[in-house]
């Protein structure tokens, strides 16, 4: 999709929020949504962006989806997973939902119109600098495990150990990738 690709090429999202608590400025879905506004509408192509929830043994699961449509009707999507925290000081239920959603979504955007944020201090959230040779290390060593999974439940577990992954991008496409592809556990 030629559009994707302008798109891609062209697109700034600006870190245009500051968190004060952990000195860093980061962007959001929606910051993303607003900044490519203008593309999209040089391009004719409109993006939606919706959520599903997943039950995985008993975590919840958003699976946010960020899909582009030209005006062939040609689509290309990204799916980012997010869980739900068991629990959130100050937050209800719908609250602890609403903000797994909103990172969900962020980065199935992020996936879908290429924007990397691996240097994120929202990514990190501790500022510390991102050593790119050790990511590829660990995520070739972590590829042959995920490939040793038989269901989304052994994923998730694996998954859960190498959070320092979860925003470098090739890991997070292939963990996609096979989440789409393996079954749940059956019920015994």
């Amino acid at each position: 999709m030629q559009e994707l690709v302008k798109i891609q090429t062209e697109l700034k999202a600006n870190k245009d929020l500051f968190n004060s608590f952990g000195g860093y400025g980061y962007r959001s879905a929606e910051s993303i949504l607003e900044a490519v506004k203008p593309l999209l509408k040089e391009t004719n192509c409109t993006i939606v962006v919706s959520d599903d929830i997943t039950m995985v043994g008993d975590r919840i699961y958003v699976k946010a989806i960020a899909t582009i449509k030209n005006e062939k009707g040609e689509t290309e999507s990204a799916v980012s997973f997010a869980r739900e925290a068991a629990t959130k000081k100050g937050m209800d239920d719908s609250q602890i939902t609403g903000a797994a959603s909103s990172y969900a979504r962020k980065y199935a955007l992020c996936g879908l119109l290429a924007i990397d944020d691996r240097r994120d201090s929202d990514a990190t959230n501790n500022g510390n600098p991102i050593n790119e040779n050790k990511l590829k290390s660990e995520f070739a060593a972590i590829q042959k495990k995920m490939d040793g999974c038989k269901f989304k439940e052994d994923l998730i577990a694996l998954n859960e150990k190498h959070e320092d992954l979860w925003n470098y991008q090739p890991y997070v496409q292939y963990r996609d990738m096979k989440w789409n592809v393996l079954p749940n556990k059956p019920q015994q």
